[in-house]
């Protein structure tokens, strides 16, 4: 193929001789072509391609040919002739025999090739992509591809509306991509350009438009058009057995697809087995939920087209109707994700996410694990914008409250990383990573905030993240860090006396924690607990002065406290303390963490 591109390639760039493969019979059996273009380079040095002498222009010329309305259009020489003429043409006249080629390559029904010769030609004068043969050419080449919307796309041009021959391979197009009504509704203006074939060359016309009939609902019609095949073509007998279901004649349905199985390619057994259940279903022979099980095996056996596409929408209406959660969202989802709905999308869509969002409601019976798997599962088809948050947030919270920390944080970075934008991700972010570090995952929790960095935050939700980075480094042992982290955030110093606290480190929290002290009046439990653990730093640092002062300070405040004798015992000169009480009385400091949440994430995960 390289060097077949090459050689047709030969005036619009300079390249060497070049000899063709031998392949697709005599194309690749005569001697080497010299192709036009400069001597090569000596030995040792690298022959530069450099731009030859561009081609006159071909699209006027073009343009002015009679236009191809049939079959009969498509004649051009090919094999051995092609190569001679496309080496020896002069520049003047290349672009019309690579034209001379492309079109008998169509005829042979060799799409890629011709496809390959036309991209050459458009690579040498662009203005032929608005020329009506180019165009309907290009859109041949792409059908016989099976590159369908492409091929649609080539076909669109105003003057090929009403091309018989145009409309005929747009009607092919259309019928391979699912279209089935847009197929059916090019099959007037094509009649005349497919009768006038030979009958041998009608075939995969009259297939693509018997196939887009009977998806359609017009079933008898495309048993006419079948009679051009023979009794034996197994083609033919699934496409009759399908047009007989329509018309609801089971046992002549089954006897055609049964013969289809017998005799045809494993894409028309794949296509006849699917038939057989069809059949089944509609003779009410199989139950539903043992014909989503043989869907679902033909589906294996057989990927992608129009049999899974076909399968997946039969296993889908069985679902629906067996409200069979998991296997409508199963065949719904594939749908979706894999093939061109059209207008079908949007309505299957809505229904998809109003039974997602049915199992995640507060009042539903499914356990929370299982619903929690179809949605990770099925994450993609969850209502985007507002909606789609409030459900996954719904889940979580969820999740949280059973304790399941992992899985929450798991759906909520989905959330983060693929939904959240901008701003955003500030407050979630924070909320993955609260949920990390409480399924003892604090790295993953600094990965959240990291990857999540940007300079559009407020203030509030920098310091927001910023503390949830000093919990993280905390729990992996980076204290040094975790400190840093806390420069600039307003209750730092709350926080890192916490985590002196918790490393009795009795200096470092003596001078965290002084200026914070609360007032001396209506002590709740943090602030009973922030004035108890400066006193048992006090005493572990031997600074009785300042215990003398604290009990003077918090003497009265305390009186009446259920810590009241703790606060006695603590703040007792040094030479009084009991030791036997001494562990009673730290044991009576108030649980509330002077930081508050935060405090309580310092020990989460452990």
């Amino acid at each position: 193929m390289r060097s077949l591109f090459l050689v047709l390639a030969a005036g619009t760039t300079a390249a060497p001789a070049v000899t063709p493969p031998a392949s697709h019979g005599a194309e690749g059996t005569h001697a080497a072509v010299a192709a036009a273009g400069p001597a090569p380079a000596p030995s040792g040095t690298v022959a530069a391609t450099l731009p030859g002498p561009a081609l006159p222009r071909f699209a006027a010329e073009l343009a002015q040919m009679p236009s191809i309305t049939g079959g009969d259009g498509w004649s051009g020489v090919t094999g051995t002739e092609a190569w001679h003429q496309l080496a020896t043409a002069t520049p003047d006249r290349r672009q019309a025999v690579r034209w001379s080629y492309a079109k008998g390559l169509i005829a042979a029904n060799r799409g890629p090739e011709a496809f390959g010769v036309l991209e050459v030609m458009h690579l040498a004068d662009p203005d032929l992509a608005l020329v009506a043969p180019y165009a309907l050419a290009r859109g041949a080449a792409l059908t016989l591809l099976g590159r369908d919307a492409e091929a649609v796309e080539s076909l669109a041009l105003p003057e090929l509306a009403s091309n018989p021959e145009a409309c005929a391979w747009r009607m092919r197009a259309l019928a391979h991509s699912g279209s089935a009504a847009d197929a059916v509704g090019q099959i007037n203006c094509a009649r005349t350009a497919i009768n006038a074939r030979a009958p041998r060359d009608r075939v995969d016309f009259m297939a693509a438009a018997a196939d887009a009939a009977i998806t359609a609902g017009q079933p008898a019609p495309a048993l006419q058009w079948l009679g051009l095949f023979g009794e034996q073509n197994p083609q033919a007998n699934l496409l009759r057995g399908r047009a007989l279901l329509a018309q609801n004649d089971m046992a002549g349905a089954r006897l055609r697809f049964e013969r289809a199985q017998l005799a045809g390619k494993p894409d028309i057994q794949a296509g006849a087995k699917l038939g057989l259940i069809e059949v089944g279903i509609a003779a009410h022979s199989i139950a539903p939920p043992d014909a989503i099980k043989q869907l679902d095996a033909v589906r294996y056996s057989w990927r992608g087209g129009p049999i899974e596409q076909r399968a997946l929408t039969i296993e889908y209406s069985l679902a629906k109707e067996q409200q069979d959660l998991r296997a409508e969202l199963r065949a719904g989802a594939t749908l979706l994700r894999y093939f061109k709905l059209g207008a079908q999308a949007g309505p299957m869509l809505a229904e998809l996410q109003q039974s997602l969002t049915a199992v995640l409601a507060p009042g539903s019976t499914m356990p929370l694990a299982e619903a929690a798997g179809l949605y990770w599962d099925y994450r993609e088809l969850a209502p985007a914008g507002g909606d789609g948050d409030v459900l996954a947030n719904r889940l979580a919270d969820r999740l949280q409250a059973a304790g399941l920390y992992a899985r929450a944080a798991e759906l909520l970075t989905y959330q983060l990383t693929q939904r959240a934008q901008d701003v955003a991700q500030g407050p979630l972010s924070v909320r993955v990573a609260t949920l990390q570090i409480l399924a003892g995952r604090p790295d993953l929790a600094l990965t959240a905030l990291q990857t999540t960095e940007q300079p559009s935050y407020t203030d509030q939700m920098r310091w927001d993240r910023k503390r949830m980075e000093a919990v993280a480094l905390h729990r992996l042992g980076k204290d040094d860090a975790a400190s840093a982290a806390l420069d600039g955030v307003p209750d730092g110093a709350a926080i890192r006396a916490e985590i002196h606290w918790r490393t009795q480190d009795w200096g470092s929290f003596i001078t965290e924690s002084e200026a914070s002290l609360p007032p001396a009046r209506s002590l709740g439990a943090p602030q009973q607990a922030a004035v108890l653990r400066y006193a048992v730093a006090l005493a572990m640092s031997n600074r009785e002065d300042k215990l003398g002062a604290l009990r003077a300070r918090y003497v009265g405040a305390f009186k009446g406290l259920p810590s009241a004798n703790a606060f006695d015992m603590l703040t007792a000169s040094l030479d009084k303390v009991d030791p036997t009480k001494l562990d009673a009385a730290i044991a009576a400091i108030p649980e509330a963490s002077p930081a508050g949440a935060i405090g309580d994430l310092l020990d989460a995960g452990g």
